[in-house]
């Protein structure tokens, strides 16, 4: 399968050949590797709430920092359109380590806005201290709903993107600074995200991750295989198991959507490019950056390099037996839970006539 399978997570190089290749630029990784080195310390504290307190531990920023595909877009996003930042106010939105702020700040902005709301908010005032940027950043600790800024800002950059694109997301928080803080035509990195759907074979990781409840050692515990199916995989899937095309469900304007577009209905049709057995869909996302002088993203696809988001898999119920050209139709709707808008609730209806089977059926899935 070529998947670690003790890997499951709560919840690259791009398939779109338009993005350039983000590793194969000949940029300076100075500020990467200060940053890295001087997050890189002991923390006593417990997560007293499960997000914000989640990002107050320097180990979720040394996996984010070191994903190598995600931290040099970025950096090659800022470095490379230089002339859109410079002599510019900028709003970095959950700032964590701050490297964002510092690309900015090394690429000529005016002066930077640093708004993270963890712990992390004091090591990133150290850390821009110790790279000498006291001067331009300013780190504010905070929730961007409760800060104050001097001025509008003509650029939010963000990293806000989550497992499954909205899980875990703060999207409605780069929202908000929009509406509040950004000036008319301003520009927010990234722009545009996209949310994709196609249909893996997984007999092999589903039999040991999921029907492995039907018999543990001569006991049913299959109660526990329902929650398993509930619940979404994050892992990252080998492109060998792709059986279908990947179909777009749907792309988001971070310059002009709403926070209610975040919660949506798409059709999909995924048509077999082979004769095999499908197990599961999977869900990936791309993000651009199109206001560059020449188009900038990656993917967190299959078929491409591996992210820190991976992709996330949803098993089906039913054993599908496909053969090339038929198609999978239905539909998806994602929603925010109505308890936590940080989690996310999933519907999938779908259907198949096929030459070996039909098959209908709606399932429902929870990313917690």
């Amino acid at each position: 399968m070529g998947r670690n399978k003790n890997n499951k997570q709560h919840a690259s190089l791009p398939d779109n050949n338009n993005f350039e290749n983000p590793v194969s630029m000949n940029v300076d990784d100075e500020i990467i590797e200060d940053v890295a080195a001087t997050s890189n310390l002991t923390d006593d504290r417990t997560s007293a709430d499960y997000y914000f307190d989640s990002y107050s531990h320097f180990g979720i920023h040394e996996e984010m920092l070191k994903d190598v595909v995600r931290t040099k877009t970025y950096q090659n996003v800022i470095y490379k359109n230089d002339f859109l930042v410079k002599g510019k106010v900028v709003l970095d939105v959950g700032a964590g380590t701050g490297i964002l702020s510092l690309f900015c700040a090394k690429a000529g902005a005016k002066h930077v806005y640093a708004v993270e709301c963890s712990h992390m908010a004091d090591m990133a005032k150290e850390i821009v201290e110790a790279n000498g940027y006291s001067d331009v950043i300013t780190v504010l600790k905070g929730k961007i709903e409760e800060i104050d800024l001097p001025v509008k800002v003509d650029i939010i950059v963000s990293e806000w993107m989550g497992y499954f694109l909205l899980y875990e997301n703060m999207l409605n928080t780069v929202l908000y600074a929009r509406d509040k803080w950004l000036v008319e035509n301003g520009i927010v990195f990234p722009d545009k995200a996209s949310l994709y759907l196609t249909a893996i074979e997984d007999a092999e990781y589903k039999e040991d991750k999921i029907e492995f409840w039907n018999n543990v050692y001569g006991f049913d515990m299959s109660c526990i295989k329902k929650q398993a199916m509930v619940e979404p995989l994050v892992d990252t899937v080998d492109q060998n198991q792709i059986v279908t095309n990947s179909h777009l469900l749907k792309t988001m304007d971070i310059s002009k959507m709403t926070p209610g577009d975040a919660s949506f209905t798409a059709p999909f049709r995924l048509v077999a490019e082979r004769n095999d057995y499908i197990h599961a869909l999977v869900a990936y996302f791309d993000v651009s950056f199109t206001k560059c002088h020449k188009l900038m993203g990656f993917s967190t696809g299959p078929r491409s390099r591996n992210t820190h988001w991976k992709q996330t898999v949803l098993y089906l119920e039913d054993r599908i037996t496909i053969c090339e050209g038929e198609a999978i139709v239905g539909t998806m709707t994602v929603s925010q839970n109505k308890k936590n808008p940080r989690d996310i609730d999933i519907m999938l209806e779908y259907s198949f006539s096929g030459q070996h089977c039909v098959v209908s059926r709606t399932q429902s899935y929870k990313m917690r």
